[in-house]
């Protein structure tokens, strides 16, 4: 439902939102990077949040006479703006990490900084799991990048704590900056991710190999009413699921008995892969005698 997709994308601004603020105190009272940059990565994620809810309501609108597919692709463009926000955010990163290295401050409020670490990590947890379930039901890719920002920020979270955790045993405070570029390249890994996936829906990439195999499957099992199919083509658009193949069938074959044998085929798909659009072009038999009349 679509409701559902929204609702949850509107859980993961309110979580970011309240989570920045937290950081932000925290970062403050400790004088510490590496949560400076945390908060830095969370505003992204509150940014990226904000536009999987956006491209989620968008997404649902139905197609029109300007976007006769339906406005599903949305979601792989956010996808891909969300990729970019992560790119800028582990920059933004570096870049402070860098400055603290030569300009090093005294962790204060070290107990503060960690407790507020270990929260932000269980409710991204617990969040992130709740929107990767929903997206996977839903197949919201929206949903599913806005998943993955939040579990980043479980791993970074608890790594900036153990950070702080490491300095005030050490006393080394470059620590800090050390955690923060770590946490930098935890980022741009997961953006590089994201980004590639969303280009190749934009692509028109293939669906997956086992969904391929399922409806090719589905094919076989009524490959006694038509003589062959051919031409196979395959892509996704936001979370609707795009199939267009041919199918040869005999002259003999009546325009009901066609228009039977289409439907039963779309209708096993659409009840094998959610969210399925079926195109099926019929293409005539011609035998070697017929062939040759026409040449």
């Amino acid at each position: 439902m679509a409701d559902r997709r929204v609702k949850f994308a509107l859980l993961s601004i309110i979580s970011n939102t309240a989570l920045i603020i937290f950081k932000i105190i925290a970062g403050i009272l400790s004088g510490s990077v590496s949560i400076i940059s945390e908060a830095i990565h969370s505003s992204m994620d509150l940014a990226a949040s904000i536009v999987a809810f956006f491209s989620v309501r968008q997404s649902t609108k139905p197609a029109d006479k300007d976007h006769p597919y339906g406005h599903g692709k949305i979601e792989n463009i956010s996808g891909l703006v969300e990729g970019l926000l992560i790119f800028v955010a582990a920059a933004l990163i570096i870049i402070e990490a860098i400055k603290k290295i030569f300009e090093p401050s005294e962790i204060e409020q070290a107990a503060v900084a960690i407790g507020v670490m270990l929260v932000s990590a269980l409710v991204n947890l617990v969040v992130s799991k709740k929107l990767y379930q929903v997206g996977k039901e839903e197949e919201s890719m929206a949903l599913e990048a806005d998943a993955l920002h939040l579990k980043t920020d479980v791993y970074t979270s608890l790594g900036v704590g153990v950070g702080i955790l490491l300095i005030k045993l050490t006393g080394l405070a470059a620590l800090d900056s050390v955690v923060a570029v770590i946490v930098a390249l935890l980022i741009i890994k997961e953006a590089f991710h994201l980004c590639k996936t969303a280009f190749n829906f934009l692509l028109d990439s293939k669906l997956s190999d086992e969904e391929e195999a399922e409806i090719e499957k589905i094919i076989s099992e009524h490959s006694h009413q038509f003589r062959d199919y051919h031409k196979l083509k395959t892509r996704k658009s936001g979370n609707m699921k795009h199939i267009d193949f041919h199918i040869t069938i005999d002259h003999n074959v009546t325009v009901k008995e066609a228009h039977d044998i289409i439907g039963t085929l779309k209708k096993d798909m659409s009840d094998k892969l959610k969210n399925t659009r079926v195109n099926i072009h019929l293409d005539p038999y011609q035998d070697q005698k017929d062939k040759e009349i026409d040449e």
